[in-house]
């Protein structure tokens, strides 16, 4: 068990416009500060109580009826903190930006117990102990590079899962891939597990939306630098997106099948794309509402070091323009 951080002791009433709705639905939308989910578990728990009496998640409220949520929230300390360096792009009383570097897992899973994102907030944020991983709402993949929004208080957590539910978080990407787009567009299709390769996603039937733009920022000979947005956040969409569309992302082991060197490569563009050893993927731009102000707010972040060595060596391989 954990050290209790915080008691919660919130009574609502229930307005008439939700009368006829799910106890846990109610639940929700009176207290959008938190996770449906643990909603439902301290409903279980005795923790959530209509007219001072325990009810069932699916039973029906009418209106009227007072809500009474009284529960003792713990610091899980099934993770460690650990004191990993934090590039903090913007941080207030109820939300951090955070510019996450190449290599630095988000959340800790098998293979990764330490060294992790979370393990980081909970140093240097010992409240986020408090909040459903430690405040993180999304992720980014390890060695994808850019903007992540974390929250530091339940209310924060909840409007920004909202948000994210709601797909009004403003999220845009810059990428290489290899081949050469005639122009950008959109891809509609869904994701789920690979059929054959449970470490992969894939476009599969029956898999949950996804929803990629994108648009052309430049061509260069075999390879294309994009700017991409996301109406929704799936698990590896833009790799699975983009390899659907046979326009793999430079570096992605994964879903690109390996290295694959134009024809007539030179030297130095062969060293860097046998360098880049992860996706050239970049968060570079993060926008949203203000979960206490609600002020619109948007943040950018440049490409990496090693992102525009890459597209430098691209444009050097360019050819001169006596050579066209």
């Amino acid at each position: 068990m954990g050290d209790v951080v915080k008691t919660i002791h919130e009574s609502v009433t229930v307005p008439d416009d939700l009368g006829g709705r799910r106890f846990d639905q109610v639940a929700a939308a009176s207290f959008s500060g938190f996770s449906r989910a643990k909603l439902q578990e301290w409903i279980r728990d005795g923790h959530l109580l209509v007219d001072g009496e325990s009810r069932k998640p699916k039973d029906k409220l009418y209106g009227g009826e007072q809500l009474t949520l009284s529960v003792e929230i713990e610091n899980d300390k099934q993770w460690q903190a650990e004191n990993i360096p934090l590039d903090i792009v913007y941080e207030d009383d109820d939300i951090i930006v955070i510019n996450k570097p190449a290599g630095l897992v988000v959340h800790p899973a098998a293979g990764n117990y330490t060294g992790t994102l979370l393990n980081a907030l909970l140093y240097h944020y010992p409240d986020n102990a408090a909040i459903p991983r430690a405040g993180i709402v999304h992720r980014l993949d390890k060695d994808t590079t850019g903007l992540m929004v974390v929250a530091r208080t339940h209310e924060a957590h909840g409007d920004l899962v909202a948000q994210l539910q709601d797909r009004t978080v403003h999220r845009e990407y810059e990428a290489v891939v290899r081949g050469v787009m005639t122009s950008g567009g959109v891809v509609d299709a869904p994701i789920g597990r690979h059929p054959q390769n449970r470490l992969k996603m894939a476009v599969v039937r029956g898999g949950k939306t996804a929803i990629t733009h994108y648009r052309v920022l430049k061509r260069f000979k075999a390879f294309t630098h994009i700017r991409l947005q996301l109406e929704t956040g799936r698990t590896h969409q833009i790799r699975v997106h983009m390899s659907h569309q046979r326009y793999p992302l430079v570096g992605d082991d994964l879903y690109g099948g390996g290295l694959k060197l134009p024809k007539s490569c030179p030297e130095a563009l062969e060293v860097m794309l046998r360098t880049f050893r992860r996706q050239a993927l970049h968060a570079r731009q993060l926008g949203l509402i203000h979960p206490a102000s609600g002020e619109y707010m948007e943040w950018e972040v440049p490409l990496t070091d090693d992102f525009q060595a890459l597209l430098d060596s691209l444009a050097a391989n360019e050819p001169k323009p006596e050579q066209l």
